[in-house]
């Protein structure tokens, strides 16, 4: 079994982090067999937030049996010190825990410091000292506020996305957090489900010790895989190394990851984080689930753009989003009139 070690914080798991976000889809009995399989299995950090609706719930209503003997992280998106609190309460209380193991504040646009004015460094130090959390931690997808984070010597973990499509920025970012013995949590190791090859996924992250990678959970056949992986560990090959050369040629540069910060923002209700990367998804899976009449009637709100860069200005990679969903669209429109897209 291979293990990594988070940094300064001591916690040693297996090397297959449980990410809790897909859960929120799915029953709350089916989420509880996934749950329960995966921890019998070995896999022991399980990582959820405030954001992800009940999937907080569906950790605590599975796996309160074994709280001492796993890892939880989750995440508050507050932007003050009173919201901060509320935060952490409800998610004790929804986890059925007194404790989290690693808290984090959910992709802030800015790195919270103390005497920032925001309250929330402080609050973090508080829950601290009360021993209602054990480590501090941030996630975020913007280099920027990652590399501050890193340098501030204020976090314990970063969370970051982190897969063999990394640049070069990313990847120095990873060994900045090597540097300064601070774990470093890697979600979306499939790229938002880019990435089809888990096993290539896995052997790259693997050269990297001192990465936790959470694999996005939500089918127990996706589960099947990476549990196999405890005992079988793919490791870098001629054949994998092929695979992702393939896969960057085809999928470097400026695509959507699908982080959905921009879904939100969006006046005419586009379902962006689907819609921009369209034809990657045509491409790499099979097309007749991305052709159904659900999909097309979102795609075609794509129609409704009027341009206003709302979901532009929060794309935290700087993608011109409304460019993409025009090209993404005549991709799919194509496609419907069954033309083949390059």
């Amino acid at each position: 079994m291979v293990t990594v070690t988070l940094g300064s914080t001591q916690i040693t798991v297996n090397k297959n982090g449980f990410g809790a976000l897909p859960i929120q889809r799915i029953s709350k009995e089916e989420a509880k067999k996934l749950l329960i399989k995966a921890y019998k299995a070995g896999i022991t950090f399980f990582d959820t937030a405030r954001f992800y609706t009940d999937s907080e719930e569906k950790i605590g209503y599975a796996l309160n049996d074994v709280r001492d003997k796993i890892y939880i992280a989750t995440k508050t998106a507050a932007q003050n010190a009173e919201a901060f609190w509320k935060d952490l309460e409800v998610s004790l209380r929804n986890l059925k825990t007194d404790y989290i193991d690693i808290y984090q504040f959910h992709n802030p646009s800015f790195c919270p410091k103390p005497d920032d004015k925001t309250g929330l460094y402080e609050a973090m130090l508080e829950a601290k000292a009360q021993g209602k959390i054990r480590h501090i931690g941030i996630t975020n997808h913007r280099l920027s506020v990652a590399f501050e984070a890193v340098e501030s010597g204020l976090y314990e973990t970063l969370q970051f996305p982190f897969s063999y499509l990394a640049n070069k920025k990313e990847q120095e970012l990873v060994a900045a957090c090597k540097e300064k013995n601070m774990g470093f949590i890697a979600m979306k190791a499939l790229s938002g489900g880019l990435i089809t090859n888990s096993k290539a996924a896995y052997a790259y992250l693997a050269d990297y010790k001192h990465v936790l990678p959470i694999w996005g959970v939500q089918r127990e056949s996706e589960l099947d895989e990476f549990i196999d992986y405890i005992e079988n560990s793919p490791v870098m090959t001629d054949d994998i190394k092929t695979i992702i050369d393939k896969d960057k040629k085809q999928l470097a540069g400026n695509f959507c990851r699908g982080c959905g910060y921009c879904v939100p923002s969006c006046p005419v209700g586009i379902e962006i984080n689907n819609c921009a990367r369209m034809s990657l998804l045509l491409r790499r899976s099979p097309s007749e689930l991305q052709l159904t009449p659900e999909v097309q009637e979102k795609m075609h709100k794509i129609e409704k753009c009027f341009k206003c860069g709302k979901c532009a200005s929060h794309c935290p990679y700087g993608l011109d989003t409304p460019k993409l969903l025009q090209e993404n669209y005549k991709d799919y429109m194509e496609v419907l009139a069954g033309k083949k897209i390059e």
